[in-house]
């Protein structure tokens, strides 16, 4: 599954790539190149960015998911049944 952003994101993520260029390597780079490498990061390294997002999203949601399982609990009533 190929990662797609929308052009103004791109130009937002060139730019970005572009000021670190110019700011930690003092080296200037043209939006092309900026670009470039972009694609580059996001075909070979997007995926292990995705798949974290989706892990932290799974625990996320695992805490949320025994959160409302003590909150349902909390409503049982009591009865002669035993789980």
């Amino acid at each position: 599954m190929e990662i797609k952003f929308t052009e103004e994101e791109r130009l937002l993520m060139a730019r970005a790539i572009q000021e670190y260029f110019r700011e930690n390597l003092d080296r200037e780079i043209g939006r092309f190149e900026a670009e470039a490498l972009l694609d580059f990061f996001s075909k070979r390294l997007g995926a292990y960015f995705y798949n974290r997002a989706l892990y932290d999203s799974q625990k996320v949601l695992a805490r949320k998911v025994d959160d409302l399982k003590d909150l349902i609990d909390q409503l049982e009533q009591p009865t002669e049944f035993k789980k």
